[in-house]
């Protein structure tokens, strides 16, 4: 410590000594802080330095690299970032990104990198100070130096995390620049050149989070990015494959960009892709393409062309999927694309191998998501496809009960598709259903849903619909009855929610009618 001691004193002399002295000295710091960083980064602090290294950053251009290499050295140390940022060391530091040589690029940009690290405000400066043009030139002009790209790339992925600096990034061309490097490293296994296509991969998908910069990069599909996806689907290189789903499924945030991409025949290169990982793939490969697919079958123009081109039979083939991950985009896909399409829902509804293995995974225990998308798609099928037969298959797949049960789920919307996916399939085959909806005590359930004042007035007019269909079944009817529904739907008639009274009093009055009925019958 007494060396870096003299070192400290010398450099305080700055404007006194020659750079040799100088460079001695720099070299005496970055030798002590390789032996004990943590006592060496506190004698730093103690005496004041940074001021001094700011100085020689500005005013020594043949030391500043020397200089640059320190502060990097320094910054590796958390606590040492203050005293950095303090002395102004992060803007004296952008001016060497202007460098041609390659050396002082790489110690500025290590430098600058690690003290600006997850800091907003710091961000913010370096970007007014246009280091965004800087760091898009030097991937550009030294693409075959693996050090400065990786540098470089870390340092666009920290400022990427700023939604504000993304269509900054996209307008200076940092998603050009991140192409040609996956072009160029593509097929290189190197270690280091793989850490560089995953870096440049995530950055060009952090710049697709954003709204604006996300449209500007698809630019009607002629953006460069979405002219390469295509290739990407379709390559060997996992990485690659999982950028161009992944770009896929965000530019199909938007409707517009959703119905182009399906003209341009985006679909076909993702059930291709999806084929590849069926049988021990990559989840996150197959759970991005089934996000980009889920995604594209949102606008209902895009539903008729993707079930044309065979999406809906396609994309079974990962019903044998043990992935939870992959389980749960798959059931969320078909669900969206049966969403209307009351042909598809019926053909998929009587599938024994999709409706068995929807009844399997709605008693997935171990991934509630799974659980909860298998036990809507079943509640789908039966909504759009309005079927006998669908709901024949079903119930000899013994999954009315999970739909029994889907009604007292703690979300509204599963409880609503539930109670009308019963209510459907009540109006149109209640004898093939009766029995099991008497052992999954759905009167019941009804019941408690109607009395429960925490209960929310959409579910209970929906429950009070299925009641209804519920009366054209003798057995059902009775346990109404015995039930004394009539007390609680009298209740209901002076509701706050003007339709669950109409309601209401339109079941009880049925309620009444059938009672009536019923005590005409001759013994």
């Amino acid at each position: 410590m007494e060396s870096l001691n003299q070192h400290l004193e010398c450099l305080k002399l700055f404007g006194d000594e020659t750079e040799g002295q100088i460079l001695e000295s720099l070299d005496g710091i970055l030798l002590a802080l390789a032996e004990n960083k943590q006592r060496s980064s506190s004698l730093l602090t103690d005496t004041g330095i940074f001021p001094t290294l700011a100085q020689i950053l500005k005013g020594n251009p043949n030391c500043a690299v020397k200089a640059a290499q320190v502060i990097a050295e320094i910054a590796k140390n958390e606590e040492m970032k203050k005293p950095c940022i303090d002395a102004g060391l992060v803007l004296a530091l952008v001016p060497l990104l202007e460098s041609t040589d390659q050396e002082t690029l790489l110690h500025a940009g290590r430098a600058i990198g690690r003290i600006c690290y997850e800091n907003s405000d710091l961000q913010e400066q370096l970007v007014k100070a246009g280091v965004i043009t800087s760091l898009v030139r030097i991937l550009t002009d030294y693409p075959d130096s693996e050090p400065l790209v990786r540098v470089n790339l870390l340092a666009l992925c920290n400022l990427a995390n700023l939604d504000a600096l993304k269509v900054q990034m996209v307008e200076a061309g940092v998603h050009e620049a991140l192409s040609e490097i996956l072009l160029r490293l593509q097929g290189s296994s190197q270690a280091e050149d793989l850490c560089s296509v995953k870096a440049a991969s995530n950055l060009i998908v952090s710049l697709l989070l954003g709204d604006e910069s996300m449209q500007k990069m698809f630019a009607n599909g002629c953006g460069i990015i979405y002219q390469k996806v295509g290739t990407w689907l379709a390559s060997n290189h996992p990485q690659l494959q999982l950028t161009g789903a992944l770009a896929v499924a965000n530019f199909a945030r938007n409707d517009g960009n959703c119905v182009r991409m399906v003209q341009l025949g985006v679909v076909l290169q993702l059930l291709d892709l999806l084929e590849q990982h069926v049988d021990n793939g990559d989840v996150s490969v197959q759970h991005a393409a089934l996000s980009a697919l889920r995604n594209l079958a949102i606008p209902v123009a895009n539903k008729v062309q993707m079930l044309e081109e065979g999406v809906a039979e396609r994309i079974q083939m990962l019903l044998r999927s043990e992935m939870a991950p992959v389980q749960f985009k798959l059931l969320g896909t078909l669900r969206m694309l049966i969403d209307g399409q009351a042909d598809t829902a019926e053909m998929l509804g009587q599938d024994p191998l999709l409706i068995n293995r929807l009844v399997q995974w709605c008693d997935a225990q171990q991934h509630a998501g799974v659980r909860g998308e298998a036990n809507r798609l079943l509640a789908s099928l039966l909504r759009h496809s309005r079927s006998q037969e669908v709901v024949k298959a079903i119930q000899q797949a013994q999954g009315v009960k999970h739909l029994v049960s889907m009604t007292t789920s703690e979300h509204v919307i599963m409880q609503n598709e539930a109670l009308i996916a019963l209510a459907i399939a009540s109006a149109i085959n209640l004898e093939v259903i009766k029995d099991s909806l008497k052992e999954s005590r759905l009167v019941q359930s009804l019941h408690k849903l109607l009395q429960d004042e925490c209960t929310g007035p959409e579910v209970k007019y929906n429950s009070m619909g299925l009641l209804c269909s519920l009366l054209n079944s003798g057995d059902l009817k009775q346990e109404v009855e015995e039930d004394n529904f009539k007390e609680t739907l009298e209740k209901l008639c002076s509701h706050s929610n003007a339709n669950v009274v109409k309601q209401a009093v339109m079941t009880l009055q049925i309620l009444r009618d059938e009672s009536q009925n019923t005590s005409f019958v001759s013994p």
